[in-house]
């Protein structure tokens, strides 16, 4: 019991500490938190470029995400198009200005994780990867059935 207690409290301090470097961002050019997200998921993940992709990877609610699209749009950072073959659904595309936003975050990002995996070698990196790809698997059966 104390492992999984000590793997959550280290899973929640990774991520307190990338949300804090967002937060910098958020603080540098006028952005919500939400926003910052939505920003970073769309730069990362090209193919997911819908609201209820966001929705779905980053579980965030859809009444925050909706309004938070609303403001990037109104900001100038994003666009909505409609898809080709389905008019019901719509979606996201960066437009110029959020590349200043997107290239601080992954510029913070990557210094933290150059911090974070000080002292491994190239060989303990890769492991570990291996490792957490499988927890993630497993983590992902275990929502599937509790569905």
């Amino acid at each position: 019991m104390k492992r999984t207690t000590d793997l959550l409290v280290s899973i929640r301090k990774i991520l307190k500490i990338d949300e804090d470097l967002m937060k910098s961002v958020c603080e540098m050019y006028d952005l919500t938190l939400i926003e910052a997200k939505i920003l970073v998921f769309l730069k990362n993940n090209p193919s997911c470029d819908t609201a209820a992709d966001i929705v779905e990877y980053r579980m965030l609610s859809k009444g925050n995400v909706s309004q938070a699209v609303d403001s990037l749009i109104r900001k100038r950072y994003l666009q909505r198009r409609p898809d080709e073959n389905d008019r019901r659904k719509v979606h996201l595309s960066l437009l110029p200005a959020a590349d200043p936003v997107s290239a601080k975050m992954q510029e913070l990002r990557s210094d933290y994780e150059k911090r974070l995996f000080d002292g491994m070698t190239e060989e303990e990196h890769q492991t570990f990867i291996r490792l957490s790809n499988k927890v993630i698997e497993n983590s992902k059966k275990i929502a599937e059935r509790r569905k």
